[in-house]
């Protein structure tokens, strides 16, 4: 695959007989697929970068000291390994559906000779030798220059004059929910709120000319300047490292893009979990501004960061907790993180946030465990940490209210949230709010009207309990003078619903799609690119 001895793997090509004879009549789907070696999994685990794979593929790789390549050009981190729950599950019920053997433990020494094969795969082929060339082919190498051009495409960047500190304000920006009929603006941003478009930098930024992304080209001067000071022993330099870093990244989409590659990414990592405050601050806060970019989102996740953001939010100083929560807000952004990132315990930490004395960091905890429950996994995670008595407690004291009720409207959508809502009185906390005028703003009030709507979903006892709180009258005064049109539908819908003559009438039909689609609503990128549109200043 060319000179240069860097190869791709492609494991399919090295699998073994005896695991290509276990392989089910009905193909499954990719997810249950061990990327190491090729075979629907057994026991599947999470590893610290997100990508699931066998236990004993792992064990494998561990045992030879090999880091396997993957066919998106990433190495996964094999420091962390968690079980895989919800795709065990999955596979079983797939067996169960399509009449296939649920997939044995695979044998230890098939798997050793896949990864050797790998192995021998990635090292580079040896330089042939000059004896061996024939008197043609030298006469055509002549032909060749010895110094071809080549062009390489990098960042050619300077880097900003040092800083102690950097301001910023608030954004007040919201998103409307799509769709023909009006929007309603949800109640938080789409960034995190250490950007915004009032703030200026005090740090004049130069500005960053990109032709293109090569990963695998040479650094320029400035960029070597950086990544050597980032792996610096120096606290000082590791410092203005970070702050460089955090500069560059402040304002320039390019610049974000073309330095979110694995030579910046490592040394990062490492200032992330760094015990200097200032090294971390701002290591955290330039792994903000690189999660901003939508094609970014996955491979630092990849990269192993969320453990490292989860300690930081836990025991880091105010301003560190705060870029913390901003970066798992930001990376929760993307679907194929959501997942990941609940595995690897970013949820318990997420909840103790809210109660955070930053006014930030509990707005990014709540909008990041907002998007995390669309994941029906997180859901039921969430909900077995005993959160839901919390998060009603939060609504009735007025504690972001809006966003926790967009977090009780998701919870809602599972069996496991409903059944634990309706045993903590949210029927009556949700019609007792509503009845007393008590709520903040329409679009809270809307929020409170949605979360009743995904309660009543084919639940007797929600009918009983909503009766109970005196319900109806509540619900006809939204439907008919003080909602919104939103609001409105939904409060009709379960007005139907508690006046049908019999539990049979109401199928759930009309419930199904819209909470099988991912709870009140999916907040998408606007916008060219899938990123906000809203002229926003990087911290």
């Amino acid at each position: 695959m060319g000179g240069n001895g860097k190869h791709r793997w492609r494991i399919s090509f090295h699998r073994n007989s005896k695991l290509e004879q276990q392989q089910p009549k009905h193909p499954p789907p990719n997810e249950f697929i061990c990327p190491i070696s090729g075979s629907l999994m057994s026991d599947p685990v999470v590893v610290a970068s997100g990508q699931t794979f066998e236990r004993l593929s792992i064990q494998v790789c561990n045992d030879l000291s090999f880091s396997p390549t993957l066919p998106d050009g990433t190495r996964p981190d094999f420091s962390t390994i968690i079980p895989n729950l919800n795709i065990r599950t999955s596979i079983q019920n797939w067996c169960r559906k399509t009449k296939t053997v649920h997939p044995p433990a695979p044998d230890y020494s098939s798997l050793e000779r896949i990864v050797k094969d790998a192995m021998a795969a990635a090292a580079p082929p040896p330089p042939p030798s000059e004896p061996d060339l024939r008197v043609s082919e030298k006469e055509l190498l002549k032909a060749v220059p010895d110094n071809p051009p080549v062009i390489f495409s990098h960042a050619a960047t300077e880097l900003g004059p040092r800083v102690n500190h950097f301001n910023s304000g608030s954004s007040e920006e919201s998103v409307v929910i799509g769709g023909a009929s009006p929007g309603t603006p949800l109640p938080f941003t789409v960034r995190p709120t250490c950007f915004s478009s009032s703030s200026v930098s005090s740090v004049e930024i130069t500005e960053v000319e990109i032709q293109g992304q090569n990963p695998s080209g040479p650094l320029s001067e400035e960029e070597e300047k950086l990544v050597a000071k980032m792996k610096s022993n120096e606290v000082f330099e590791q410092e203005e490292g970070a702050i460089s870093l955090r500069n560059l990244t402040r304002s320039s989409e390019e610049a974000r893009v073309s330095l979110c590659t694995h030579r910046v990414l490592s040394p990062l990592r490492s200032l992330v979990a760094s015990r200097y405050g200032v090294v971390q601050v701002n290591a955290v806060a330039s792994l903000v501004n690189l999660s901003l970019e939508r094609q970014n989102k996955v491979r630092i996740v990849r990269s192993g960061f969320v453990p490292y953001l989860i300690d930081a939010l836990k025991g880091g100083s105010s301003e560190t907790q705060e870029h913390a929560a901003g970066a798992l807000f930001s990376l929760a952004l993307d679907d194929d993180n959501k997942m990941a990132i609940g595995v690897l315990g970013a949820l318990q930490p997420l909840m103790h946030a809210l109660r955070s004395e930053s006014e930030r960091t509990r707005h990014d905890s709540a909008l990041a465990l907002y998007h995390l429950t669309l994941v029906q996994s997180n859901r039921v995670k969430l909900v077995k940490l005993g959160v839901v008595s919390t998060l009603l407690s939060m609504v009735k004291s007025g504690t972001l209210a809006s966003r926790v009720l967009l977090i009780l409207c998701n919870l809602a959508v599972c069996m496991e949230g409903r059944t634990a809502m309706l045993d903590a009185d949210a029927v009556e906390c949700f019609v007792g709010l509503l009845r007393e005028n008590e709520l903040d703003s329409e679009s809270t009030r809307e929020n409170c009207v949605a979360a009743l709507y995904a309660l009543s979903h084919r639940s007797l006892r929600f009918k009983g309990l909503a009766r109970e709180a005196r319900a109806m009258e509540v619900l006809k005064e939204v439907a008919e003078v003080t909602g919104t049109e939103r609001a409105r539908e939904k409060a009709k819908r379960i007005l139907q619903m508690m006046r049908a003559a019999g539990d049979g009438d109401d199928d759930g039909s009309e419930h199904d799609g819209v909470l099988e689609s991912g709870g009140l609503t999916r907040m998408r990128y606007r916008g060219s690119g899938g990123r906000n549109n809203a002229n926003t200043t990087t911290f």
